[in-house]
């Protein structure tokens, strides 16, 4: 077995450990418990991505690089598109109180999905919309999602989703440099960008 199908995201040359969330308490680097689950998800800026998760009620969250070529990649070697890594988050939750089905409407509601490797004016791979999964469960739903929204963008007048979408196991989780973690948190005033496109994304039949 290879490095990148071994590789589990709890080793990191960026962060020590214990690397404490600034928002949430406890460590980053701890591995998931056994009656949580993790995803990860990629779209746009990572700072204001990872914002989203720990307000909507995930148990820990973490930045990183995800889905390139190079073993623990700087943000300055990401930044110049040529690792092929995006700016993701490493989501871990509980389903008991917070639904994977949520965090997806969150994630898709959160960003404009019809865009290739933009959001704004966050232009390059680093920024491209996608889903690592880490059960087939989550690529089911997932995939289940997206075709119900892109119906809805569809008859708005938008594209089709180009998110991608991994089956597991998710690449390797790089994570980012501790000034990039909890970003928002410790700079209030940051920047912040999602290019929403203000179509709701409907929940599976049966949720609300």
């Amino acid at each position: 077995m290879d490095f990148f199908a071994r590789y589990r995201p709890t080793r990191s040359p960026q962060l020590t450990s214990p690397a404490p969330h600034a928002v949430l308490g406890g460590d980053m680097l701890a591995p998931v418990e056994a009656n949580n689950a993790q995803i990860f998800l990629a779209f746009g800026c990572f700072w204001g991505a990872e914002k989203l998760m720990w307000e909507l009620g995930a148990t820990m969250t973490a930045v990183g690089y995800q889905g390139g070529t190079v073993q623990f990649p700087s943000y300055q070697e990401v930044c110049t598109g040529t690792t092929g890594h995006a700016e993701s988050v490493r989501v871990v939750y509980d389903p008991a109180s917070l639904p994977l089905s949520r965090i997806l409407q969150v994630f898709f509601e959160s960003h404009d999905p019809t865009t290739l490797n933009r959001q704004g004016n966050d232009v390059g791979t680093q920024y491209r919309s996608a889903i690592f999964a880490t059960t087939a469960e989550q690529v089911a739903l997932a995939r289940e999602m997206m075709a119900s929204y892109e119906k809805k963008l569809a008859d708005a007048g938008l594209g089709p989703i180009v998110t991608e979408l991994h089956e597991p196991p998710a690449p390797p989780f790089f994570y980012a440099e501790p000034y990039h973690q909890q970003y928002l948190y410790k700079n209030p005033g940051g920047y912040q960008c999602h290019a929403r496109t203000g179509i709701a994304c409907p929940l599976p039949e049966g949720e609300s």
